[in-house]
């Protein structure tokens, strides 16, 4: 059996100040497997600078220089969690939004190239063509 004791007890987290919490239905209802990986660290950022509403206010730079993304990177992933009804966005304002009943259509699994196609190929190829 696994034990339940802390690693450390001496540095067991105790809540101080703010607190911030993530839903468990992100991991067990399936809702994590819907996201790209920039989408989970805004959603998570946004969930950690909410208030007890989930509201937000920071700015798209600032968010940007914390979590190291571009501008490109911020707008695609806020355009997915709106999309996907976990966050709602105004202006300068987001708001992390009660999970929606159920998990969102998953995403597209990307397709494995054919057998004896993709970079070996293309690398055979091109030292085919080097050698005429």
């Amino acid at each position: 059996m696994i034990s339940r004791e802390p690693l450390d007890p001496t540095r067991v987290r105790k809540i101080t100040g703010t607190f911030s919490w993530l839903d468990h239905r992100l991991l067990h209802d399936g809702f994590l497997a819907h996201m790209s990986s920039v989408e989970m660290l805004l959603y998570f950022f946004l969930v950690l600078v909410g208030d007890r509403h989930g509201l937000s206010f920071y700015h798209y730079d600032k968010i940007c220089a914390l979590l190291k993304i571009d501008a490109e990177q911020l707008l695609t992933a806020r355009a997915g969690l709106c999309e996907k009804a976990f966050i709602a966005f105004e202006g300068e304002r987001y708001q992390v939004l009660q999970l929606p009943p159920r998990a969102c259509k998953p995403l597209a699994a990307p397709t494995p190239p054919p057998r004896g196609t993709g970079e070996f190929q293309a690398l055979r190829e091109i030292l085919q063509q080097l050698s005429r």
